[in-house]
């Protein structure tokens, strides 16, 4: 039977986990371009030394099966500003406060609910996430949506593509407040 996400156990990743990961990224480089999405991905990306740099930093993750601990997914994840969120087009972030990237998310094909458990786990360190896809990764757009994360505009990675940005603010938490909600207690005398 194939690990569902309360049966996933997520870890920062080990230099000991590259074999693995290295696989995991074939698997998800292959499967986007079977799914139509051959071009986000292309020339071997991420690079191994990008993985190494993660791991060193603390910030890529391992989704493992919690019974023996083989590696189904793999997400880098920081907190902090994200250069390439600095400008964003056809839209607007719902929040400015502090927020997690999740970033590089890719899965074995193996195991069902990957990106559920990820976020989740995400969530729990802080209330307010982002993330991004190409417009090709019809998959990861689904997942990305079915987690209640909405999409904000167009911004642009390092290379000077698009990608379609989301953002995720937990219920009642890290929200921008409009200035026509703060008018009725504004002026309350008390």
């Amino acid at each position: 039977m194939l690990p569902q996400n309360n049966n996933f156990k997520i870890t920062l990743a080990r230099r000991e986990d590259l074999p693995q990961i290295l696989q995991i990224y074939e698997h998800a480089r292959k499967f986007m371009r079977e799914s139509g999405n051959a071009s986000q991905w292309k020339d071997g990306f991420p690079p191994e030394d990008m993985l190494a740099e993660d791991i060193d930093a603390g910030q890529l993750y391992a989704v493992r099966d919690s019974k023996r601990g083989t590696v189904h997914g793999v997400f880098a994840f920081m907190t902090g500003e994200e250069p390439t969120y600095a400008y964003i087009e056809r839209g607007k972030w719902l929040s400015d406060t502090e927020y997690g990237t999740l970033h590089r998310v890719a899965g074995d094909g193996k195991a069902h609910g990957i990106f559920d458990a990820i976020a989740k786990f995400c969530e729990q360190k802080i209330s307010h996430l982002r993330i991004d896809t190409h417009e090709d990764n019809k998959v990861m757009q689904h997942l990305i949506e079915k987690n209640g994360f909405q999409r904000c505009g167009i911004i642009y990675v390092e290379d000077g593509s698009p990608r379609i940005a989301y953002e995720k603010i937990k219920e009642g938490e890290n929200r921008k407040v409009k200035a026509k909600e703060l008018l009725p207690f504004a002026y309350k005398v008390v």
